[in-house]
């Protein structure tokens, strides 16, 4: 694994440490290079006497397969210099916009490529998934966000011009580099929005995975916001009913698409996702209602951002890659208090 260092590094090879079959490999990093890995990630008594190697291709090229948690734009050229044939789930954003022009727009930087696109329970991912070489990590304002429309754009459900959402996140989504926005006596007792106005770099993800499942170009408004807590998204998506559209249709249009998985939860109705349920596990909990005062649907959607928004979501991708069993290593349930 390379950016073992990180908040997703450190949540990855806690999952990894209980998983079945597999096993952690060199665990590299870049500044904390030779550095004891329980140094950062304290939690993992497992790894003491274990220390970060550097961030070198020879370092990972033996492994059977390379977890990438680095900062966007940082994969692709590591990624070049290892063996084609060796399988990788990139964390990163690096592979999984499928346009040059969205790329470079929103992370101005060359466009690497494209990756399939590792969320396997949208339409036709998990095939695409199974065995493939090369996996892109969704992010995790985008898992939200995919998860709560795919299956009512898919459905015509909703109209795909019209599609607002707003979404909380703990401040484990901006990484374990220090920002004087992130101290403690700046975040706490304070909601703070940011990258608002369309200039968010999930913006052009989420519009991608909707516009697939919609077969019609989706435009999105989508405004972030801080909340003072650790980890865990709150995201409230809401769009256009299309005529004839019933809270009953939408309930109906979650459930066939979701019953069947076991990482995605549609509430019983009259119960609100709470990030608190979602803690520390691979689950995502979801509810609908239909507006019929304004006329929209309004999707609510909760998860960990370092599981299912990251970690989680890329164990159940090299899971899909290797032929193991898809949720092998995964927690289903959440942790409370």
């Amino acid at each position: 694994m390379a950016g073992a260092s990180g908040y997703a590094g450190g949540e990855l090879l806690r999952l990894l440490l209980a998983h079945p079959e597999l096993s952690v490999g060199p665990v590299a990093a870049g500044t904390a290079a030779g550095r004891p890995v329980t140094d950062l990630h304290p939690q993992l008594p497992q790894l003491v006497g274990t220390t970060f190697a550097p961030t070198e291709p020879a370092v990972l090229a033996d492994a059977d397969l390379v977890f990438l948690a680095l900062p966007h734009g940082q994969s692709a050229a590591l990624v070049a210099q290892l063996p084609a044939e060796l399988p990788v789930v990139d964390l990163g954003a690096d592979f999984r916009l499928t346009s040059p022009a969205a790329w470079q727009a929103y992370y101005g930087s060359p466009h690497a490529g494209s990756w399939p696109y590792g969320l396997p329970e949208l339409p036709g991912a998990r095939a695409a998934l199974a065995g493939a070489s090369r996996v892109a990590n969704p992010g995790c304002y985008a898992t939200s966000v995919a998860l709560s429309l795919a299956p009512l754009l898919a459905a015509a459900l909703i109209e795909p011009a019209d599609v607002v959402v707003v979404a909380s996140s703990g401040t484990s989504g901006a990484g374990r580099a220090a920002t004087a926005a992130l101290q403690a006596s700046e975040v706490m007792g304070a909601l703070s929005t940011y990258k608002a106005g369309g200039v968010h770099q999930h913006t052009p993800e989420m519009e991608q995975s909707l516009t697939a499942a919609a077969g019609v170009d989706v435009t999105l408004s989508f405004t972030p916001v801080l909340a003072p807590m650790p980890r865990g998204i709150l995201a409230t998506s809401t769009a256009r009913l299309a005529a004839g559209t019933t809270a009953e249709r939408l309930r109906d249009a979650l459930h066939a698409a979701y019953d069947d998985e076991p990482f995605v939860h549609v509430l019983p109705e009259g119960s609100w996702p709470t990030t608190a349920a979602t803690l520390g596990s691979n689950s995502v909990h979801l509810q609908v209602a239909a507006d019929t005062h304004s006329g929209r649907a309004v999707v609510v959607a909760a998860l960990d951002n370092l599981v299912k928004g990251a970690a989680g979501q890329a164990l159940q991708n090299a899971n899909l890659v290797l032929g193991l069993t898809e949720t092998a290593g995964l927690p289903i349930a959440g942790i409370a208090p």
